[in-house]
């Protein structure tokens, strides 16, 4: 899940930023624009390294509410912020399954090597 999850949050860090190049142009000031889009984007950084530890998902379903809600000032981030939204739901319902079935594989051939008992 990990590897999913981050590569998802690596695509959003560039969106991210290409999207304060496109607020810049709108009423923000500078200083404001990249303070949040530079906070969003250490975000994202940071949670690629977290995604092991309880609750990481849980942040990254805010930080993909918080894309969508970019949408306010660049309206093009409602549609990029689903899309981002439906990747993220992807990483972590799929990432789930490959972790589960890795899981199974290597419990059934840890058995399958072990010393028989009897």
């Amino acid at each position: 899940m990990r590897t999913l999850c981050a590569s998802t949050l690596i695509g959003e860090f560039f969106v991210i930023g290409f999207a304060g190049l496109v607020a810049m142009k709108g009423d923000l000031s500078t200083a404001t624009v990249w303070t949040v889009c530079g906070i969003a984007m250490l975000l994202t950084v940071l949670l690629c390294g977290m995604l092991s530890r309880p609750g990481a998902v849980t942040v990254g379903w805010a930080l993909q509410i918080g894309l969508i809600a970019s949408g306010l000032v660049v309206p093009t981030m409602f549609f990029l912020g689903a899309v981002f939204a439906g990747l993220w739901w992807a990483s972590v319902h799929y990432g789930r399954k490959i972790d589960e079935t890795k899981a199974r594989w290597a419990a059934q051939t840890a058995a399958a090597s072990a010393p028989d008992a009897a």
